[in-house]
């Protein structure tokens, strides 16, 4: 597939690694420009873009920079994506150590991704907001594996959701379905799930048992 990263940090850095090495076609952007992503070219054979090219042609599109920065995405960023792009939100709320207080995610109680999804104008599917970013490098797993981990996926786009799930599924791991966007607080920082390293029936139970006050620690 052709796909677009939009960040070239842990997250977004690793799954380039990864993808490039499963024979996608990767194109990857930061906010400081194509030229400081030449290290990760060679090392990868991805593309280094300008943020305003990273969706052109993307089958599916990562979002993977701080929350505060969503805003600061240029309008219009989708609109040379391919036909039924899938967008995948990587991002985190943390108003304390990073972000700052942001009053549509704790005034208007929008999830972190339902905030993300309305200033991006297009559904997106949560994912890898929780992963450990070495362990895309090294926890990936043949499926049927027992140590092999899940992460949760929500969203509401069902043909996007799945394209995301085939996707983890062949990065090496297995997914779980978390739920429409409106659900995805059960992954936030915070909650059981977060950062947790298990298989199906664990990542299950977590989602179920996570409640849906912010901890004080992800409040601005």
């Amino acid at each position: 597939m052709k796909i677009g990263i939009i960040g070239a940090g842990n997250i977004g850095g690793n799954l380039t690694r990864r993808l490039t090495a499963l024979g996608h076609e990767v194109s990857v952007a930061n906010s400081r420009g194509p030229q400081t992503l030449t290290a990760l070219a060679e090392e990868t054979g991805a593309r280094p873009v300008r943020v305003e090219e990273a969706a052109r042609g993307a089958e599916v599109v990562v979002v993977a920079i701080p929350l505060k920065a969503v805003p600061d995405l240029p309008s219009g960023l989708l609109d040379e994506a391919a036909e039924g792009v899938a967008v995948i939100d990587t991002g985190n709320y943390y108003p304390r150590a990073r972000d700052g207080r942001i009053a549509g995610i704790e005034d208007d109680g929008r999830t972190e991704s339902r905030w993300t999804e309305q200033h991006l104008g297009h559904p997106v599917i949560k994912a890898f907001n929780g992963t450990y970013a070495q362990d895309i490098l090294d926890r990936h797993r043949p499926a049927g594996d027992p140590d092999r981990i899940a992460l949760p996926v929500a969203g509401d786009d069902e043909a996007a959701k799945a394209k995301v799930r085939a996707l983890i599924d062949e990065l090496g791991f297995d997914t779980v379905d978390a739920g429409g966007l409106d659900d995805s607080w059960r992954q936030q920082p915070g909650t059981p799930v977060y950062g947790l390293r298990a298989g199906r029936d664990a990542v299950t139970k977590a989602l179920a048992e996570a409640s849906p006050d912010r901890p004080a620690d992800f409040r601005g």
